[in-house]
């Protein structure tokens, strides 16, 4: 990595840890603001959540082509202005279109946000360095919004509608100092689509659903957001209460352990996962949550005291938060290998638009059947879990050896999207 590349890394890492503090300040309020503080209702509340999720839906598409055409820079600085905007929006909005419009273009600008950042990450780093990368991005998202969850808690007041315009506020104002930071940063130069021939182009998405590992990759993507990011805050959370008999502040407490993990065993975690096959890892991964289902199970359906059913559920959330640290130094690095030179930015936006879907889906589905279908929501997600390994394993044999094992691309030329090259001897 140059010097030029370590620069922009770090002002990107600054920049994903501001987006997160910003989130953190209002993500766990949005419901209580809109149905409870503005006095809109619980289905304003629960429409203005689907505007997130059909937002992205609808801006991911196409922004993949225009990260590939413009480079990432110029449309996350487009993604932050437009998500302040939005921000801004619902701190200042007293009725249900302008709660829903302003929620319209939060949701697309954080969507943006994204596959942005992450296309900015692969072209500033480089093989050794990528994992590493990633998984910074991901202990400094968590810690962001842990931290800016904790001093919201503590500014906002559900008897004053200012307090929370003051939480969206600081909200915008992050977006806006991180488009101030980002505008300083000096990409290095890389390919664009525009450069390439013409059918390149026109073929981007025929090309990258022609490609089989990428394609795989996504569906077991849907099936990992689905079965636990998509289920924290819906279905995982209800059945807690409902089966478990969770406390509110025991609930809190699990989230706070499922963040702690992995601000903490994150780094320790990447050592071991950087000497490990990528569709291994995903398939241990499916493995250790299929275990943390099987403890949710004990607390709900156990015959235990209410002491070890709430042990058990921290537990499971930190047994989730393993599994995040271990992902997240694989499946992001995995998605920039199988994109072909170029066309980093339609493959990261192609699986933010999977993750999007899924956790969209998710809450749909394990929402209600947490809430009343207990022992059946925990056999489904337990087979989900499964499925992950057999997904993963199966992945595995699509991927090139170097995609599957980066480190040996230390040793060998790399076809980026392709087979890997027998590197040329000096003898040659």
């Amino acid at each position: 990595m140059t010097r030029a590349m370590g620069a922009a890394m770090r002002r990107i890492h600054v920049g994903n840890a501001l987006s997160a503090f910003g989130l953190g300040f209002t993500v766990p309020y949005l419901y209580v603001y809109v149905a409870q503080v503005r006095g809109l209702g619980a289905m304003t509340a629960g429409l203005v959540l689907a505007v997130f999720a059909v937002a992205a839906l609808i801006v991911l598409p196409f922004a993949g082509r225009a990260i590939v055409r413009r480079g990432p820079l110029p449309v996350l600085i487009a993604a932050l202005v437009t998500a302040a905007l939005g921000a801004l929006g619902l701190g200042l909005a007293g009725d249900a279109t302008a709660v829903l419009a302003a929620a319209g273009a939060l949701g697309a600008g954080q969507a943006v946000m994204q596959p942005a950042l992450a296309t900015m990450i692969v072209e500033c780093s480089s093989a050794e360095t990528q994992s590493r990368a990633f998984a910074t991005q991901f202990f400094l998202q968590n810690l962001g919004l842990g931290v800016g969850g904790l001093i919201g808690g503590h500014l906002v007041d559900t008897t004053r509608v200012s307090s929370f315009t003051l939480l969206f506020a600081i909200e915008a104002a992050m977006f806006l100092v991180l488009v101030a930071v980002m505008a300083s940063v000096r990409m290095p130069r890389a390919p664009r689509v525009g450069e390439a021939p013409r059918a390149s182009a026109k073929g981007s998405w025929r090309q990258l659903l022609g490609n089989r590992a990428m394609v795989q990759l996504c569906v077991l993507g849907f099936v990992l957001f689905f079965a636990c990011y998509g289920q924290f805050e819906s279905g995982l959370s209800a059945y807690g209460v409902e089966a478990a008999g969770i406390s509110t502040s025991a609930l809190g407490s699990a989230l706070a352990a499922n963040t702690a993990v992995i601000v903490v065993a994150q780094f320790a975690v990447l050592r071991f996962v950087e000497r490990q096959r990528r569709s291994r890892v995903i398939a241990g991964v499916g493995l250790i949550w299929a275990v943390a289902w099987l403890v949710a199970g004990y607390a709900g359906l156990g015959h235990g005291s209410q002491e070890m059913a709430t042990a058990a559920f921290v537990s499971a959330y930190a047994l989730f938060g393993l599994g995040e640290a271990m992902l997240s130094p694989t499946v992001a690095p995995l998605v920039a290998d199988l994109a072909p030179a170029g066309m980093a930015g339609q493959y990261n936006s192609a699986f933010a638009l999977v993750k999007q879907l899924a956790l969209a889906v998710g809450p749909a589905v394990g929402g209600p059947m947490g809430a009343s279908l207990h022992a059946p929501y925990i056999v489904t997600f337990l087979l989900f879990s499964l499925g992950i390994t057999v997904l993963a394993i199966r992945l595995g044999r699509q991927l090139t050896a170097v995609q599957d094992q980066p480190w040996l691309g230390r040793n060998r030329v790399v076809a980026r999207g392709g087979a890997a090259v027998e590197p040329v001897t000096a003898e040659a």
